[in-house]
């Protein structure tokens, strides 16, 4: 009953909403005619505004086709132009970084110094091989470096003149073409080579590429060289009958056929070479931008015109668009013709209400009728009726079941999901005892920290080493220093010539670029202008003609050209005070400011390191002067008191110094303090010498000495207690003493006799 109440609910409403909107409807075309002639006058007053607006429209539409026909892509003129500009950045910085002009002044060392004596004329036939030479292969051949450099010439009389009169400061090899002779290893040789070490052996002419103006000169260095991977197999190779080349191992020791072999420290010039392939490396870099730059740019040329005609037609169809929607505006601005049409479209949205209410009365009917057959039937046949909502109840209890089996499904996922859960549990508690052996682990590693501290310690002594080496290697880091300030002062001179020429050559680049700009920009202007209003091509035939608005007869040139003058007059002196070039060096000078502020404060930073580490290392070296001297001169009183019982001596610094400038032995004989080793005996001082030297010998054992007749000027008691002395205090280690005497040999362990047997020497025991 509530179904069928509801279902005549529904009619109802329906028949409401299309009544309602047949009132609406009959309301409006009443106010239609009422309005209908104001709004065709509207629209008589808006016709001409429709055909300019259709103009508009049809203008529009061919401009887009003239500019789809064109096939131009402004997205795609704005990534090329992006990435030009992003190319020449990376150039420039490129161009502009800190290491490339360092490996480049240390490659051009060499060369601006021969290329000096420009003025014997014979620049032109001098070429630096290192200008011809890169690795192939590895990096590790930087012993191929002793060749680099090796100028040459043309012919010998270049060769005689540039020895004369170039001014060279560095010893070098000068090879003139016409003279040598180009020798290269026959393939045989290197094949047998190959075969008794392969892949150990190479021809060193094939581990270097070059220019070919420079081909004689290199097999003349190269062509008769192995370079080897180790001495075993420059040996096999240079020695072989088959063979019997002159070889180089990585490590530049040199063997020969002829039995001569050199090697030792490596060459001095060892970092040319890395710095000439780093160049190599980013001048590489620098020709693939290169490329691509010139490829967008030749692009761009060829699409110069088609991109200028493009930009003209978008901005007449942007111009078009905006003018199409000025027109759209005035129309739907008349409030009599919009309210008209506004009316017609209500009307519309009405009717379509009044159809949707009628399919929704139907619907409603229908189900009613439905209902009403239902109830009848029921009354009629109550059992079949019965029937079929039994049917229906078993397909509901059998989709009820369908679900519970789907609940059970989700029962069991839950059940895996919570043994996951416990098994993730149990991997934790599992990584939590990993994170116990780990701490364990890190403990026993803490001792063993603290047992490497200990032995720090022990690492302190080599500082005397150190200290040497220090001082050496400062002696030798002044002299690099001053070559390397007159070095760099050659380098700084050439520089600023080769920026000054730079700054030269962009500056005039630049006014080119400029004016080809100016011409071009001129050119488009004149054509737009041309475009845009009609009336220059209209008026363009009286411009200068007189009578017409463009006569320009009547202008004052004289007075015209007095002004260009004087203009001119005061720009040339403004020039002359303002550097017109200071914007485009600005950039340049800042990038160059900052990149030595950065360099200055890694030097300070460095020299206050070294400072630090010096300070430490005389703190180091104190401390271990003091304990050295605490340790020798406790052994050395006890052993002189054993050597001379009732006296003793020490090591002390002089009077008003401290040990590190120096130490005197003091003794005391008896009570009595000796003020100078003079006053003691020939015996005495001998038993000074030798306490001395072994409390020297017990504060660092060694596993074995020698000592030769050390008693010879001791009398018997003194030799004994040397004997005892050496028993007792050097207990692990072994002496071989060389002795005349009866005390000497009662504290021996073994006892070897020399005697003159046969004539010969024999050692028995």
């Amino acid at each position: 009953m509530d179904q069928l109440q509801d279902a005549k609910t529904r009619i109802s409403n329906a028949q409401t909403e299309s009544e309602q909107a047949k009132l609406k409807i009959s309301h409006l075309e009443k106010q239609i005619k009422t309005d209908e002639p104001r709004a065709k006058k509207a629209r008589d007053q808006n016709m001409s505004a429709l055909k300019e607006l259709e103009s508009h429209r049809i203008e529009g539409t061919r401009l887009e086709n003239e500019l789809q026909n064109l096939d131009w892509n402004e997205d795609t003129e704005q990534a090329n132009l992006s990435r030009k500009a992003e190319l020449q950045a990376m150039i420039n910085e490129l161009h502009e970084a800190p290491f490339f002009h360092q490996n480049l002044r240390q490659i051009l060392t060499l060369c601006i110094r021969i290329q000096r004596q420009t003025s014997i004329g014979v620049k032109s036939k001098v070429s630096l091989l290192s200008y011809s030479l890169w690795i192939r292969k590895s990096s590790k051949l930087l012993l191929l470096l002793k060749y680099v450099q090796v100028v040459v010439v043309e012919n010998e009389v270049i060769g005689t003149q540039l020895l004369e009169k170039g001014k060279l400061r560095k010893r070098v090899t000068i090879i003139p073409l016409n003279r040598i002779s180009a020798f290269r290893a026959s393939a045989e040789k290197i094949d047998s080579a190959h075969q008794l070490a392969p892949g150990k052996v190479d021809l060193a002419l094939s581990l270097v590429g070059y220019d070919s103006e420079v081909s004689a000169a290199m097999e003349y260095v190269f062509g008769s060289t192995l370079i080897c991977a180790d001495a075993d197999t420059a040996k096999t190779v240079t020695f072989n009958p088959s063979v019997r080349l002159k070889s180089v191992t990585l490590e530049g020791d040199v063997y020969d056929p002829s039995g001569t072999l050199s090697g030792g420290s490596s060459v001095s010039t060892s970092g040319l070479l890395v710095h000439l392939q780093k160049l190599n490396k980013v001048t590489r870099e620098i020709n693939i931008y290169k490329r691509e730059f010139d490829a967008i740019e030749r692009q761009m040329n060829m699409d110069q015109e088609k991109n200028t005609e493009a930009k003209t037609l978008k901005k007449q169809l942007d111009l078009k668009r905006h003018e199409l929607r000025l027109t759209e505006e005035q129309i739907n601005s008349n409030s009599h013709s919009k309210a008209f049409e506004d009316m017609k479209k209500r009307i519309g949205e009405l009717k379509l209400v009044m159809i949707e209410a009628k399919n929704k009365g139907d619907d409603a009917s229908k189900d009613v009728r439905k209902i009403e057959k239902d109830m009848n039937e029921f009354k009629n046949n109550k059992d079949g009726k019965l029937k079929e909502l039994q049917k229906e109840l078993d397909d509901l209890k059998a989709s009820i079941l369908k679900q519970s089996t789907n609940v059970k499904d989700c029962k069991r996922e839950f059940q895996t999901i919570q043994l996951e859960a416990e098994q993730l549990g149990a991997d934790l508690g599992a990584a939590q005892e990993q994170l116990d052996d780990a701490n364990s682990t890190l403990q026993i590693q803490q001792s063993e920290l603290q047992s490497l501290h200990k032995d720090h310690s022990k690492i302190k002594d080599q500082y005397d080493f150190i200290n040497a080496e220090m001082e050496s290697e400062r002696a030798k880091m002044i002299s690099f220093d001053d070559e390397l300030k007159s070095l760099e002062e050659a380098s700084r001179q050439k520089n600023s010539e080769i920026t000054e020429s730079g700054l030269e050559l962009q500056k005039l680049r630049h006014e080119v670029e400029k004016f080809h700009k100016e011409l071009q920009g001129v050119e488009s202007l004149l054509v737009q202008m041309e475009r845009e209003h009609e009336w220059i091509g209209d008026e363009k035939s009286n411009f200068g003609r007189q009578g017409t608005p463009y006569y320009f007869a009547n202008q004052n040139i004289s007075e015209c050209k007095n002004n260009l003058k004087s203009l001119t007059e005061r720009f040339k002196g403004l020039q002359k005070k303002v550097n017109a070039k200071v914007m485009n060096m600005i950039d340049s000078v800042e990038k160059k400011e900052s990149s030595l502020k950065t360099m200055l404060k890694t030097v300070r930073r460095d020299k206050r390191k070294i400072e630090e580490t010096i300070s430490t290392l005389d703190e180091y070296k104190k401390e271990a002067l003091q304990r050295t001297w605490e340790k020798v001169n406790g052994d050395f009183g006890q052993i002189f008191a054993e050597l001379l019982p009732g006296n003793f001596a020490k090591l002390e610094a002089p009077e008003g110094k401290n040990i590190s400038d120096g130490l005197e032995v003091r003794v005391c004989l008896g009570k009595v303090w000796k003020q100078s080793l003079t006053e003691l005996s020939g015996g005495q001082r001998s038993l000074i010498a030798l306490a001395l030297i072994m409390s020297l010998l017990q504060f660092k054992p060694a596993p074995m000495y020698i000592l030769d007749e050390v008693d010879a000027a001791l009398d018997l008691s003194h030799t004994q207690n040397i004997g005892r002395l050496i028993k007792t205090r050097f207990k692990g280690s072994q002496f071989i003493v060389v002795s005349l005497k009866e005390g000497m040999f009662s504290n021996a362990n073994r006892i070897y006799r020399t005697r003159f047997m046969d004539g010969t020497s024999v050692v028995m025991q």
